[in-house]
């Protein structure tokens, strides 16, 4: 009997949405449509043309607040929270369009983009999956804080954040996670982002946050939360960063089998790490796996309830 090798994805149909843009405050429509294997994840700004922007480390252009990329001049901003949604879905190949320059900060989390995708349905193509296999450790380090990724079968993210607020220490900062016994959907889609309303008078005075409300946040005082729904996990802060952990690593251009440890971390100290992976090219190789032999288990579509 032939083996059956793990196959690339991308979704069945074209599916739409419409959200607010967390920095610039408009009303931004997204589109996502099926791509054919070996496209990768592209984003189409449709108010410059149609303009086409690859999700690769080499298009990084900006780390403060949120992760962003540009090609020939062209932006795209926040695309930490789709990527991860993609990362966790297993989706290799889909057209993002979008009419301005960021992605849509819908409700903070990824739960909104992993709905969308399922609501589209997802599709398996007949080219393997490419797989970044970690053989060596790469590490990198900005003063106390530092990331890095180490071999291990499967992938797992460890994780601790240092905030000196009442409620972030309350809620545990720290916590490690095995996305082979735990789901990602279950555990990490739903946590949303967060930041000091103090903060927000300031940020919009650079015409940033212009978006940010507690729709789309977890407003903190220096004691306490302040939405009136509360927190959706008991650890919902490192949970977030977590989730953006998983969305900077699939601008690797595919999932990564290792295990990724860090402290105090951040868009920028992912960028630095991923940087040096691509650079370090003896430290991983590209790998097709088997189905029985996976090391990742992606969603499918006979797994019910699953947010």
């Amino acid at each position: 009997m032939a083996k059956s090798m793990i196959k690339q994805r991308t979704i069945k149909k074209s599916v739409k949405a419409r959200g607010v843009g967390i920095h610039s405050g408009n009303v931004i429509n997204m589109t996502l449509i099926p791509a054919i294997a070996d496209h990768g994840v592209v984003f189409r700004r449709m108010d410059v043309g149609g303009k086409l922007v690859r999700a690769h480390n080499a298009f990084v252009n900006e780390v403060i607040l949120s992760t962003s990329i540009e090609e020939k001049g062209v932006k795209i901003s926040t695309v930490e929270h789709l990527m991860s949604a993609f990362s966790a879905l297993g989706i290799d190949n889909i057209l993002v369009e979008l009419d301005s320059f960021e992605v849509p900060i819908m409700d903070g989390s990824s739960a909104p983009f992993v709905f969308l995708v399922q609501s589209a349905g997802i599709e398996e193509q007949e080219a393997p999956k490419k797989f970044f296999v970690i053989k060596d450790t790469v590490r990198v380090e900005n003063n106390d804080s530092w990331a890095q990724v180490s071999p291990y079968e499967g992938f797992k993210v460890s994780l601790e954040i240092d905030f000196n607020n009442k409620k972030v220490k309350e809620s545990g900062q720290k916590l490690s996670i095995d996305f082979a016994q735990k789901s990602y959907l279950k555990e990490i889609s739903r946590a949303r982002t967060f930041g000091y309303m103090r903060d927000i008078k300031t940020l919009q005075e650079k015409n940033l946050a212009l978006g940010a409300s507690m729709n789309n946040a977890i407003a903190l005082s220096d004691n306490d939360v302040l939405n009136e729904d509360g927190m959706r996990y008991e650890n919902e802060f490192v949970k977030h960063k977590i989730l953006d952990i998983v969305g900077d690593l699939y601008l690797l251009g595919g999932s990564l089998i290792g295990h990724y440890e860090g402290y105090k971390t951040g868009h920028l100290l992912n960028d630095q790490l991923l940087s040096a992976i691509l650079e370090q090219t003896e430290t991983w190789s590209i790998e097709t796996f088997e189905k029985d032999d996976s090391p990742i288990a992606f969603y499918s579509e006979d797994w019910q309830n699953t947010l």
